[in-house]
């Protein structure tokens, strides 16, 4: 079967308060895939927009979108999953080019997350559980995934040092991406000193510098079917494999012990799909909403064994210079995390490692990349798998 390719990237610069509408945020990104596919808007067959709602007030923004970037007439859909809405963007345009319906589909992620306040931002995270039965009671992301982290470290010894060192890692690479939220050092010292930021308590034992921020920011990404991609694209990276799944919404309903069971069988059918397994990812890109997000993901994706993700990061080997590269564009804990653009942004980075674009942040000569993405906290899973020729 003829494969799918991503020809096309985009990303604005991630930022705590954007001062322009949706539709010029989304145009940031646009402008960059397109330049970046030599494409124009009718080269498109279909778009797909990807947010969270509810932190926007414009309700139905695909069609603001669209219109704003010259996609229409073309049919242009709607896609949530919260956190992982633009990697499931990636996984439904790569069906519908696999089907025939369509030649090249941008799919553009956004979300201007500013335009309420922190308090609002995380009620309506809180929202992204079971209104009826968790939420009610105050539950938000923090103490969720401050859940899995004493969980961890019950089962496994793991160490509020070994999370902050997590945050170091995302910080070396954070101050040479442009793109980034924050682009400062951080030290192990500064987890140590309780007078700093980077100490503050948010829910035990999950610190400040344990949290990414929110962001406003926008990611697009042009699937393209293989005739389309050999006509526009010099380096197309090709989609190898595509993984999903989902959880039970209540915590009650989960091992907390087992870390993200959607990130263990999504990775399962992405693996299966591409023909590859854990040891043959060059570099990967890991949703680390929190640190220890990270740290499950190390395990749950196969680059070490239950437990042992500790002696990764330990050993730098989630370095650049490392066995295996991770979030070597800061992650979200670096960039912020602008809701439905995060899973774009970590694509992009992807794409551009495989053909040899990341600049400082460039690992060398990679051949494979993988991008875990999650949706709330471990509600939704999804892993894609990309490759150069």
């Amino acid at each position: 079967m003829a494969r799918v390719a991503i020809i096309g990237v985009g990303q604005s610069k991630f930022v705590r308060g954007y001062p322009g509408s949706i539709r010029e945020l989304a145009f940031e990104a646009f402008r960059e895939a397109v330049q970046d596919a030599k494409m124009t808007s009718k080269d498109i067959d279909a778009s797909i927009i990807c947010s969270a709602p509810e932190y926007d007030k414009q309700r139905s923004p695909a069609g603001v979108i669209a219109e704003y970037l010259g996609l229409t007439p073309q049919p242009t859909f709607y896609l949530e999953t919260v956190c992982s809405s633009s990697s499931t963007g990636l996984k439904v345009a790569y069906s519908m080019v696999k089907a025939g319906l369509h030649d090249a589909i941008c799919v553009l992620g956004f979300q201007k997350m500013s335009e309420i306040t922190s308090a609002e931002s995380q009620e309506r995270m809180g929202r992204g559980a079971d209104i009826q039965w968790e939420s009610p009671f105050g539950t938000m992301m923090p103490a969720y995934y401050a859940l899995h982290a004493r969980a961890h470290m019950a089962k496994y010894g793991t160490t509020e040092e070994d999370l902050a060192l997590i945050r170091v890692k995302a910080a070396t690479y954070g101050q040479i991406n442009d793109r980034a939220v924050y682009q400062k050092p951080v030290t192990l010292e500064m987890f140590k000193n309780p007078q700093d930021n980077m100490a503050g308590p948010v829910a035990s034992p999950l610190r400040v510098g344990d949290c990414c921020a929110n962001a406003d920011g926008s990611s697009c990404i042009i699937v393209a079917s293989e005739e389309k991609a050999k006509v526009f694209s010099e380096k197309p990276v090709w989609i190898l494999g595509v993984g999903a799944a989902s959880t039970a919404v209540n915590m009650a309903g989960r091992d907390l012990f087992s870390g993200l069971t959607v990130a263990v069988e999504a990775s399962k059918t992405a693996y299966k799909m591409a023909g590859i397994s854990s040891r043959d990812v060059d570099v990967a890109e890991v949703h680390d909403c929190f640190t220890i997000a990270e740290m499950m993901a190390y395990e749950n994706l196969g680059f070490a064994k239950p437990g042992e993700g500790k002696d990764l990061i330990r050993a730098k080997e989630t370095y650049k210079e490392g066995s295996i590269p991770v979030n070597v564009d800061g992650g979200l804990l670096s960039k912020g995390h602008p809701i439905g653009a995060t899973g774009g942004s970590q694509l992009r980075t992807i794409v551009l490692q495989l053909r040899g674009e990341a600049g400082q942040m460039q690992v060398s000569n990679p051949e494979i990349g993988l991008v875990h993405n999650i949706g709330g906290v471990g509600l939704y899973g999804n892993v894609t798998i990309l490759g150069r020729d």
